[in-house]
């Protein structure tokens, strides 16, 4: 089985790439994000946890996904143009891909595996769901709902780069 780092993904610039590509053994907060969703303020947050944590080992990387209620419905060129202009995103976006289905991401047939603290598994309930994978490969998993600088994502952040 290949491991969760060696996954192939690709940016939307074209980019092929893999999480240890991009993030060595580091932490890693994969986040599935559309532009078009009462949730999409997130971005802000997620560029503030990208800047202040990028030095200490952390990366952000976002995954467009237009299932859900159709709110990813631009082309690559245009997601990177918005995430760029309007919430001035510096973190890497992999191109729009499926979270759910038979047509999921392999990254996310192993993603939802993880139980939240809520007790939910399995299929992602909505954009902005949360992964964080530490430098172990350990896996915590957050509902949509919690912002990017909740204590609780916040906490687990600092506890993962720590062990960096």
């Amino acid at each position: 089985m290949t491991s969760l780092r060696d996954i192939d993904l690709t940016l939307l610039d074209g980019t092929a790439t893999t999480l240890r590509d991009l993030a060595g053994d580091s932490a890693v907060l994969v986040v599935n994000v559309a532009s078009q969703c009462g949730l999409t303020p997130q971005y802000a947050g997620l560029e503030e946890i990208a800047r202040e944590y990028r030095d200490r080992g952390l990366v952000v990387l976002g995954a467009p996904c237009n299932q859900f209620g159709a709110q990813e419905p631009g082309t690559n060129e245009e997601i990177a143009q918005f995430c760029s202009t309007t919430y001035g995103v510096t973190f890497p976006l992999t191109d729009k891909l499926e979270v759910n289905g038979d047509g999921r991401h392999p990254l996310f047939v192993l993603l939802t595996e993880t139980t939240d603290a809520e007790g939910h598994t399995g299929d992602v309930r909505w954009n902005f769901e949360k992964w964080l994978i530490g430098a172990d490969d350990s896996i915590s998993r957050f509902s949509p709902r919690v912002e990017p600088a909740s204590a609780e994502l916040v906490d687990a952040i600092e506890s993962a780069v720590a062990s960096s």
